[in-house]
């Protein structure tokens, strides 16, 4: 192949590849191995409102007033060639002249020409100005969403306390003794619906939540608030692991509270020593199991067994339903237990 011929193969050639880059929709640079721009995609002429003759083989870094000379970005660059390597995603946020405050993701790769000889860089590069804008609104309405979140959690935990309050000197003040107990048996489940609340407050909605600490915590406020030195009863928690989200945590802090409650309320009928009320929790791949149980004087009523539930049955059930378990009571003269189970689920240790 003579010179001429190989000239004009390199010329088309280059046609061909100046056509190539004109074609591409987002910004394109073309180096050399000094970092000069060989060619430029009309897209990067338009998005950075340049001409051709202020691009055309000018350092990279020397265009649009050195609006490119980022020193980062410049070592960057230095190593693409020499090392083979590509630069991946590099972010650079910049007041641009002629297009105002952008932020570009960068993408680069070494390129031979032909022979070898020769090596050039391609430079892409991707405008995020506006999915970092919305990613920023999004942060914002995050931010404003937990503070109204908080402030509602606090409203809501003073509200209760009110409530209770209420609840509480009104049941002094009644003749009736059905309507007492019945005063006391409400302040006991808004206190119960507090003390739920009062553990999740810290944790947004869809939290994970670990069960262990959280059931910790729930029943050592509900030993203190409904037990107290009173009476000779132990209230303990058996969790090892398991995770929750904070809606389910919510269901299964309530399901407890409920049999506690129960438990407090009907399991002892004589005020024995050594008497407690355990808490488990158990997991297993998929599967998990809650169980309340005492060891007390045999079936608490309104657990099973009766025609009619009471309404810390109905609220177990509900809440069971709505986390898709079953429930289970065993209950004889060395106490009652209720199991809550999801899934298959098969005990460690057999019962």
């Amino acid at each position: 192949m003579s010179d001429t011929d190989r000239s004009a193969r390199v010329g088309d050639g280059r046609g061909l590849a100046e056509a190539i880059v004109d074609t591409i929709r987002e910004p394109l640079l073309v180096l050399d191995g000094d970092l000069r721009v060989v060619a430029a995609s009309r897209s990067f002429y338009e998005t950075f409102k340049m001409n051709r003759a202020d691009v055309e083989g000018r350092p990279f870094y020397m265009l649009g007033k050195g609006q490119w000379n980022i020193p980062e970005l410049r070592l960057l660059l230095d190593k693409i060639l020499p090392q083979h390597s590509v630069m991946e995603s590099y972010e650079v946020e910049h007041d641009f002249d002629g297009s105002g405050r952008r932020t570009l993701l960068l993408n680069g790769r070494s390129v031979f020409g032909e022979g070898h000889d020769d090596r050039m860089i391609l430079l892409a590069m991707e405008d995020v100005t506006k999915w970092r804008a919305a990613e920023r609104a999004m942060k914002e309405l995050m931010e404003q969403k937990d503070v109204l979140m908080q402030e509602m959690q606090h409203r809501v935990a003073n509200s209760l306390q009110i409530i209770a309050s209420i609840l509480l000197l009104k049941a002094r003040t009644v003749q009736s003794e059905e309507t007492r107990l019945q005063l006391h048996d409400a302040h006991q489940r808004v206190m119960s619906i507090a003390a739920v609340q009062q553990q999740l407050q810290a944790s947004r909605y869809g939290d994970t939540i670990e069960l262990g600490p959280y059931l910790t915590r729930l029943c050592e406020t509900l030993a203190a608030s409904m037990i107290g030195g009173s009476r000779p009863i132990a209230l303990k928690v058996d969790v090892n692991s398991g995770t929750a989200s904070s809606s389910q945590a919510v269901s299964i802090g309530l399901m407890v509270t409920e049999l506690v409650i129960n438990a407090l309320k009907h399991a002892f009928v004589q005020n024995q020593a050594d008497r407690q009320i355990i808490v488990a929790y158990e997991v297993a791949g998929a599967a998990w199991r809650l169980s309340v149980s005492d060891n007390g004087d045999g079936r608490s009523p309104g657990i099973a067994g009766e025609s009619k539930p009471g309404l810390g049955t109905s609220i177990v059930a509900a809440l069971a339903h709505q986390l898709d378990a079953g429930v289970e009571v065993s209950s004889g003269p060395r106490g009652t237990q209720v199991w809550i189970t999801h899934g298959e689920f098969t005990p460690r240790v057999p019962a």
